[in-house]
Order: structure tokens, then C-alpha cells, then sequence
């Protein structure tokens, strides 16, 4: 090997320049490919050298073959224990909240938690992803941390997505580094590295490095290096076009002093050429080295290779002086120095012997399993009895390897074992298959009611708990495709008739599946889970059933048959003990209590399911808790406790590193915010709602919701650019109640700012047909903007045609909607007058009782809306102190309208003191724009009705606007045809629009 790095200068600097903008602050990702032997390991220490004599924290991790499969996270569990011996009681401590999930992946931390009681212990993987990010992130707070992941090329795929992970979600200003290594060469067209790669390519965080051979220069400065003075140039040039700038190649090629002796032509051959030359006691330990894995523990390799401690020393001094091994970096075990000669060696080995040596490897660690970490035994196990062709080992040690891969958070890697369990079962013995158990018990069959064939039901693990088993785990990987399919597998394969609970429990999952991934509300596969437990004994699945079913029907209202329902879900869960199930029913029971008028009390039962969820540790439960909590008391209008609810959540599901969790409440907080008329605040929370999306419910939420804010505002292109991005994905799906109700909401806004009310109608209708009532609030929202836009329609070009048809289906929907809370009934109060005004002006509503239900809720834009309102039926009505009721409403409404940025509203409020000559200066404004051109003599009040002509109303329409009668509308009508010279309506607006008499007004 040469003391002198030759080659490499250019890379080496690239990853020094990394590693200054790290320690500045800003996080770098860096990938190094290249194919074997062409430097990369070589590269990465020469710069980690660089990186510790600057003062950086370095820690390395290696993915680590075996057989076929990866250590599930071997290369992450390699940087924390490396982290772990340099820092010690610091990483505890940047680990501690909470400690026990991390604790899986390293046992250094403290004692793992076991499963939660009663239930499958689902953690999101993503949850435990947040937890590492944010674990390194508070690491580089005290320096710069440079952590370096070798052999990707072996790695398995939850190492992958956490990689992918990292990389999108690391804070730019994290003073951390992270380089990842790969061999290029066996990244073949269908191997999972390549995608990875190529979404790495995508991000422009991540820069990549490609290693290339050496120069015919550059290969003898290496073998000068190597042999302590320059090479003849004939030596030199043979060596180069032999190894053609391979620098591994080039060591082997340039370590044999006789350059006569032949080579051969085979790479294979030519891996084996240091290695035959040793003695045959140093070949076998070379052999069984290389059968061990990528690295062997001492204790291990002693058992194994059965031979005197000092032969066994002997031959692997011998091996090490030869530079074929090395120490493993803990000093604890030897690798080979090249993987590639391992794999020479592995591949010389005859069938017979690699079988051999695995079984010989499978026996000792049955018989010492303390000889190896305990967190790589399970895996290491299965993969030697596996290699060792012995089935009826293999099968459960397999299964023991998938329990340990999932309780490491590896849910993918737990999946292929529980498929390669599936593959074994057939071969293994039908006794050894009766010693298994399931891993979690998911059925519940009551005790004596076992059916035949029931498999692990209360007894031995069957093939159809595999399945589920590997239900659970695609589910868990995110693998919602494989888990469905899973699903429709075991459905084909089993006797519902006789096997009701397993098939009930897979509609079950079926049902999850297709509302998790918007592809439908998972109504079809609940009802046929029901038909499945319909009079059978109680059950745990049966509960479950139950619980969902019940969270599904609460969407159409806190009717008697929903509380019953949910009522029974909890009777149900708690009489066979199964509390996670318990607990989910329990809060769809106070959803549907708050949503019947009992917020208070809603609110207690929903803090009570918090804590227990908090205490049991129930991290799958925790986000439907927070979410929903601060929603409810949006929902009944305690916006301030919303508020507090909200920030206590972010809090608790930043502790727990539930990352989505947090997305859906800077989307509560952003709706609470906007109605309260906060809406730069608003627009911050949305932002950091769509950072923190990691599914597309809450991104579809937070995009809503940012098109609402910005059709508040007149924003039209911004608001039309979230409507048709949300309507575009889920044109394909049946979406969720909540998408539907909302977007259309949205739709609607849109549809008044462009003055198109025929389009915001054919909206309502299609929304109609899909409406959850139980989402009361945003009916609620859904129908005040529709009345809104029947009022704001009147005199709109096509407006009046189906004008009753639209009133009447929002007073119908609005009769539907509960006012058992102050701010439901300002709500309907709202609505009712906006109607009222959309129907006729002759029979005004009571605006007042509207702004005084609004006033004291907070809801600033509302109450303009009112005032607003409130002003023109004043107004209209043409009482005495009219004109200055009206002028107090219109300026309070304006000064709100100003605060908030409320453009469309605004300028409804100024035109209507405008027609009505109203002054509402509270100080003095800007300069009024000129006037047009020649005016003809016209006076303020003829051009006020010469726009109108120009935009098309009847006379009758004029006085509307202007509040005067008929009459004398046709009478300022008459004057402005003598005035202008002109004959009829068409050529007075035909003029005041080529004279700009008048301003553009939309049609």
C-alpha cells in the first residue's frame, strides 16, 4: 500500500471545501462512486484524517453482506457506536427524549422498551427517522460531525430510506457532513441502489463524486510509493496497461518483486495469487474468514476454525502481514482488506465446503451466542443456516430474525425475511413447524372456539399468519402496493366461512390501505369486515371493526346511530381488553360528543385518552389525539385554547419526532390563525405544514388552505394555482370528506372573485352529492362562502337564472347543520342574511344580531362581512339616521378590511360608500387620481350611473346599486344621453369606454 496519496487531489479538495461550508453551517451530503478497488476507502481516510486534524467529530459505518441480504441498519448502528465510545454520556443525553426507541437500534443507550400490551407495536418508521435526524443535528450543535456510510452497494433498504430521509429533511444549517461510498460496478440495471441513486441525483443538497482510474504518471508514482523508488519504465508501463489505472490492482500487480512471473489473465486468479502462495494452514483461515462475513469476531473465528490459539494467531499474523486482512475498527475481529479478494476466496470454495463452514459458524453461536453483538445474532443466525441448505433450522430462525428486524424499526428487511420464511415453509418438517409461534397474536378467537386449521389463532404459527405478519410489516415499509396485495392473496387462498376473524382482519387492513393511500374512504371493505364478525363472539378483530366502522360513520353527524355505534366500539374493545382499540373508540365517542354541542365535555374525555396514550406509550395513537383535540376547540370557536392546545402538540410530537403530526398542526394553527385575522402568521405556519408533510393528506391540507388565505386576499392566480394542483391529484380518487368540502370551498371563493356564480353553483351541486355533515365546521365554511357568492352575484351578466334553485339548496343544508354553539349560530346567522340579501333587498335581514353573535368571537373578516352587510341594508331600508349608522359600519369594516390585506372585501366596502356618497376618511387619504378627459358636464352622480349603463344594468338595477328610486334613474339616464350627444344605452357606454369616462369594470 503507498504511504503517498497519489491521484486524488482534486476530489480531496472538493470534500475539504464540503467540509468548510459545514463548519459554517450549512449541511453537506456528498455520494463517492467508483468501481472496486479504484480508491474510494483510500480517499475517505485520507480526508477524515484532514477532518479530525480540523477538529471535526468523524464516525464511520459500513453495510455489512451477508448471503444475499444486508444488516438491517448496520452502517447507522456502526456511526452511533462509534459516536457513542468518543462521546459517551453526550449522545445519552442528545438521544434522551425519548431514548427507548433509539435504544433498539443501540442497547449502549439503555434498556429497550418492550411491546406495548395488547396490540401489534407499530412504530412509524418515519417517527424513528425524525428522531436519528434530529439526534445528529443536536450533536453538531457543540462541532462539525462528519459521518461516513461505506458499501451502500450492501445495504439494506430502511438504511436507504433513511438516507433519502436525511438528506430531504436535515436543517441546512446543521454543522454535519455525510459521505456515502459505493462500488459502481455492481450497481447492475436492476439493483435497489439505482433508483436510490437516481432520486439522490433529484436533490440538489447532494453532490456527487466519481472516481476514475490513474494516469500511466500517476501508476508509477504509486508503485513508487509501494517499492521505496521509482519502477523501471518498462515495469511501470506493464504494470499500467495490466491493471489499466486500477490503484487496487496496481498493488497486486506491483507487491511481487519477480516481474517475470506469469500472471494470468482471470481477476479472479489474479485475487488468488497472493493467497496460494501462503501456507494451506493460512489459506483455511482464510477460507473461513471469508465465509463469516464481511467481518469475523475473534472469539468467533476461534470456535470456528478449530485449530490451537497460537496456530490460529500464527496464520492470521501471517495473514495480516500479507496485507489480505485487517482489524476491525473496534480491534475486536478481522476483515479482508479488499472486498474483493473475499469474494475470490468465497468463490474458490466448493459447494460442499461453504455449506460446511455455515453450518459449522450456525452451531457456534447456538452454542454461545454471547460471541457476537446481540443485535446482529438473529439475522447473522438465519443467514448461516440458510447458507448451510438446513431448512428446518433456517425456517424459524428466519422468523426469530424478522420478530428482532422489526423491533429494529427495519420493517422492509422484516418483510423480505417473513417472504423468505414463506419460501422455507414447504421443505421444513412438519414438527419443527408445530414448535412456532406467532409473533403477535392478531385473531382473538375466544378460548374453547378455535376453529380447525385456525393456525396461530391460540396455537402453533399457520401460513396464513405470515401473511399478516407481513401485512403489518409492507404497512409499516410504507410498501401499501405489496401490503394490498398481500391482503387479496390471503383472501383468494382462505375459507371465510370457516375462518371469519382471519379474513375480517385483512378487510380491515384493506380498508386502512385505501384511505391511507387517497384511493378511496375503505367503506366497501369495512362493510364486508362486518358482514365477516356479524354475530359472532366478541373479539379483538370484531372490536376493531367496530372502532373503525364507527370513526367512518361519525363523518355523517353525531346522529343516535353514530354515538351508538361508537358506544358499542368502546363496550366492545374494553370487554375483550384490547385498549389501543379502546382508546381509538373512546376519542371517535367525544369527536361525536363535541360535534352534538358538548365541546366542554368532549374536551375533558379527549385530554383523559391523551394522558393514557401518553403514559402507555402509544406513539401510533398520539397523532390523531393532538390533531384532533386542537381542531375540536377550533370548532367550537375557543380559538385562544386552540392555540394553546396546538403549540402543546407541535411540542409533544417534536419530543416523539412525529414529523407528520407536525404538519397537520401548522395546518390547524394556520386555520385558527387566519380566523383571526393573523395572516402573515397564517402564511408562515402553511409554509412550515408543507416542509413537514410526509403524506399526501397533510400536503393536499396545507395547499387548501394556502389558496384560501390567498382568494381572502385577491389573490387569484396564487388561489387558482392550489385548486387546480390538489384537483389534479385526486381527480383520479374518491377523496377524503375533508379534501372535498374544503377544495370546494376554495373553488367557490374563486368562482366570486372572477364573477363567475353559474360555476359556484355547479360546484355546491357536485359537492353536495359527497357531503359529510359530520365535518359541521367546514360545512359551515363551505356554505357561508356559497351564500356569499349568491349575495355578491346579484346583477352579474346570467346571475339571476337558477338564482332560487342555488339559494334553496344552502338554506337546506344550512337547516341540516347544527347552531348548538355561539359560533355555529353566528355562523347561521351569517349565512341566513347573505341569503335574504341574494333573494331581495325589499325585506332586510337582522344584520345586527349577526355582527353582535360575531363581535365577540374573534373572527375579524367575518364581522367586516357582516358590517359590510349590515351598511347596505341600512341603507336600502332608507330610515332616518340611516346614512350615518351605515357610515359607522362601513368605516369600522373598512379599517379591518385594511389591517388584514382583505383586497376583495375592501373594495366591496368602498364601492358601496362610494355609490352611496359616503364619507369614510377617518384621516386623511391619498390624493384622489384625476378625472378622465372631457366629462361633457356630466355631474359625480351621472357618472356614477353612466358606469352602470356601461356595464350593462337596467335602470331598475341602477337604483339598486345607487339607492334611488327607478325614476329618477331615468331621468339621470335621459340627461346623460342629451349630454353626450347619443341616441340609445349602446353608444353612451360605447363612448364613456373609448373617452375612459368610466373605469374598466369585470363582466
Amino acid at each position: 500500500m503507498s504511504p503517498v496519496f497519489v491521484g486524488r487531489k482534486a476530489e480531496l479538495a472538493e470534500l475539504v471545501e464540503a467540509l468548510r461550508r459545514a463548519e459554517a453551517g450549512v449541511s453537506q451530503a456528498v455520494v463517492v462512486g467508483g468501481e472496486a478497488g479504484i480508491g474510494k476507502t483510500r480517499l475517505l481516510e485520507e480526508f477524515l484524517a484532514v477532518a479530525g486534524a480540523a477538529g471535526a467529530t468523524t464516525a464511520v459505518g459500513a453495510s455489512v453482506e451477508l448471503g444475499a441480504d444486508g444488516l438491517p441498519f448496520a452502517p447507522l448502528v456502526g456511526l452511533l457506536r462509534s459516536l457513542h465510545r468518543q462521546l459517551g454520556p453526550e449522545l445519552v443525553e442528545a438521544a434522551s427524549e425519548p431514548t427507548g426507541d433509539l435504544t433498539r437500534l443501540l442497547p449502549e443507550l439503555g434498556e429497550a422498551p418492550g411491546h406495548l400490551a395488547g396490540g401489534v407495536d407499530t412504530v412509524d418508521r418515519a417517527r424513528m427517522f425524525e428522531l436519528i435526524t434530529r439526534l445528529f443535528e443536536r450533536l453538531s450543535q457543540r462541532r462539525t460531525l462528519v459521518l461516513v456510510l461505506e458499501d451502500l452497494h450492501w445495504s439494506d433498504r430502511s438504511t436507504r430510506e433513511l438516507l433519502a430521509f436525511f438528506f430531504r429533511s436535515v436543517h441546512p444549517g446543521a454543522r454535519v457532513m455525510v459521505l456515502c461510498s459505493y462500488r459502481a460496478d455492481d450497481i447492475h440495471r436492476r439493483h435497489p441502489l439505482r433508483p436510490f441513486l437516481a432520486e439522490l441525483d433529484r436533490l440538489r443538497t447532494v453532490q456527487r463524486i466519481e472516481l476514475t482510474r490513474l494516469s500511466g504518471d500517476e501508476v508509477a508514482a504509486q508503485m513508487a510509493g509501494i517499492l521505496g523508488t521509482p519502477p523501471e519504465a518498462t515495469l511501470a508501463a506493464s504494470v499500467f496497461a495490466r491493471s489499466d489505472g486500477n490503484p487496487f490492482f496496481v498493488e497486486e500487480l506491483t507487491v511481487d518483486p519477480d516481474p517475470a512471473r506469469g500472471l494470468t489473465e482471470s481477476l479472479r486468479d489474479l485475487l488468488l495469487v497472493r493467497v496460494e502462495t501462503l501456507p494451506e494452514q493460512v489459506q483455511d483461515v482464510l477460507r473461513v474468514v471469508a465465509v463469516g462475513g464481511s467481518s469475523v469476531e475473534h472469539a468467533l473465528l476461534a470456535r470456528v476454525a478449530g485449530v490451537p490459539e497460537p496456530e490460529l494467531l500464527s496464520a492470521l499474523r501471517d495473514a495480516v502481514g500479507a496485507r489480505l486482512l485487517a482489524a476491525t475498527d473496534d480491534a475486536d475481529g478481522y476483515r479482508f482488506r479488499h472486498a474483493l479478494t473475499r469474494e475470490a476466496v468465497t468463490d474458490d470454495l466448493l459447494p460442499g465446503e461453504r455449506a460446511r463452514l455455515n453450518r459449522r459458524y450456525a452451531t457456534a453461536l447456538e452454542a454461545e451466542p454471547g460471541l457476537i453483538a446481540a443485535d446482529e445474532l438473529p439475522t447473522r443466525l438465519a443467514s448461516y443456516w440458510e447458507c448451510a441448505g438446513d431448512r428446518a433450522k433456517a425456517l424459524p430462525a428466519v422468523l426469530t430474525a424478522s420478530v428482532a428486524a422489526g423491533r429494529r424499526f427495519a420493517y422492509a428487511e422484516q418483510l423480505r425475511l417473513l417472504e423468505r420464511a414463506q419460501e422455507l415453509w414447504d421443505a421444513a418438517p412438519e414438527e419443527v413447524r408445530a414448535t412456532l409461534r406467532p409473533a403477535q397474536p392478531m385473531w382473538g378467537y375466544p378460548a374453547g372456539e378455535v376453529p380447525d386449521g385456525a393456525g396461530g389463532a391460540n396455537g402453533p404459527v399457520g401460513w396464513v399468519d405470515l401473511q399478516a405478519e407481513a401485512v403489518v410489516a409492507a404497512s409499516l415499509a410504507g410498501q401499501y402496493d405489496r401490503a394490498n396485495a398481500i391482503c387479496r392473496g390471503a383472501l383468494r387462498e382462505l375459507d371465510e366461512i370457516r375462518l371469519p376473524l382471519h379474513a375480517a382482519w385483512f378487510w380491515v387492513q384493506r380498508a386502512g390501505m385505501a384511505e391511507r393511500e387517497v384511493r378511496g374512504d375503505g367503506v366497501h371493505e369495512l362493510s364486508r369486515a362486518q358482514e365477516l364478525v356479524r354475530g359472532l363472539p366478541p373479539s379483538e378483530v370484531h372490536a376493531r371493526v367496530l372502532a373503525l366502522t364507527a370513526a367512518w360513520h361519525s363523518l355523517q353527524g353525531p346522529g343516535p346511530e353514530q354515538l351508538e355505534q361508537a358506544e358499542r366500539a368502546v363496550s366492545l374493545a374494553r370487554l375483550v381488553g384490547a385498549t389501543s382499540t379502546e382508546l381509538y373508540a373512546r376519542y371517535t365517542l367525544a369527536s361525536l360528543q363535541a360535534d352534538a354541542g358538548d365541546s366542554a365535555g368532549a374536551v375533558v374525555e379527549m385530554r383523559s385518552v391523551l394522558r393514557t396514550v401518553l403514559d402507555r406509550g402509544e406513539v401510533s395513537l398520539l397523532g390523531r389525539c393532538l390533531v384532533n383535540l386542537s381542531a375540536v376547540l377550533a370548532d367550537a370557536g375557543e380559538l385562544r385554547e386552540s392555540l394553546i392546545s396546538i403549540a402543546e402538540g407541535i411540542e409533544l410530537a417534536d419530543r416523539y419526532g412525529l414529523e407528520e403530526t407536525k404538519s397537520w398542526l401548522q395546518a390547524n394553527l394556520a386555520f385558527v390563525l387566519t380566523l383571526q385575522g393573523r395572516w402573515d402568521e397564517a402564511g408562515s405556519a402553511l409554509d412550515q405544514a408543507r416542509r413537514q408533510a410526509r403524506s399526501p393528506h397533510s400536503e393536499h391540507v396545507s395547499r387548501i388552505l394556502a389558496g384560501q388565505l390567498a382568494a381572502l386576499r385577491g389573490d387569484v392566480d396564487t388561489a387558482r394555482e392550489a385548486a387546480t394542483a390538489v384537483r389534479t391529484k385526486l381527480s383520479a380518487d374518491r377523496v377524503r370528506a375533508t379534501f372535498e368540502v374544503e377544495l370546494a370551498r376554495l373553488e367557490i371563493d374563486l368562482a366570486l372573485l372572477t364573477g363567475e356564480p353559474q360555476r359556484s353553483r355547479d360546484i355546491l351541486r357536485s359537492a353536495r352529492s359527497d357531503l359529510q355533515l359530520g365535518l359541521t365546521q367546514l360545512v359551515w365554511g363551505l356554505v357561508s362562502s356559497a351564500a356569499m357568492a349568491e349575495a355578491e352575484g346579484r346583477g352579474m351578466p346570467g346571475a339571476d337564472e337558477g338564482r332560487p334553485e342555488a339559494v334553496a339548496l344552502i338554506r337546506e343544508l344550512t337547516r341540516s347543520l347544527p347552531r348548538n354553539l355561539p359560533i355555529r349560530v353566528a355562523l347561521g346567522l351569517l349565512v341566513d342574511a347573505q341569503l335574504y340579501r341574494a333573494e331581495s333587498r325589499d325585506r332586510p335581514p337582522h344584520w345586527a344580531e349577526a355582527v353582535d353573535a360575531i363581535e365577540p368571537l374573534d373572527l375579524p373578516h367575518h364581522l367586516a362581512e357582516a358590517r359590510y352587510g349590515w351598511a347596505e341594508s341600512l341603507l336600502a331600508a332608507g330610515e332616518p339616521d340611516a346614512r350615518a349608522r351605515a357610515a359607522e359600519q362601513l368605516r369600522a369594516a373598512r379599517e379591518t378590511t385594511l389591517a388584514l390585506g382583505a383586497a376583495p372585501l375592501r373594495e366591496r366596502v368602498e364601492r358601496l360608500a362610494q355609490r352611496a356618497r359616503l364619507d369614510l376618511s377617518a384621516r386623511p387619504e391619498p390624493k384622489a387620481a384625476p378625472e378622465p378627459g372631457d366629462t361633457f358636464g356630466l355631474t359625480p352622480r351621472e357618472r356614477d350611473v353612466l358606469g352602470l349603463v356601461a356595464a350593462g344594468r337596467s335602470n331598475r338595477q341602477i337604483a339598486e346599486e345607487l339607492f334611488i328610486s327607478p325614476k329618477t334613474a331615468s331621468v339621470h339616464v335621459s340627461n346623460i344621453l342629451a349630454k353626450l350627444e347619443v341616441t340609445s344605452r349602446g353608444e353612451a357606454a360605447a363612448v364613456a369606454h373609448r373617452l375612459r369616462m368610466v373605469p374598466l369594470r369585470p363582466t
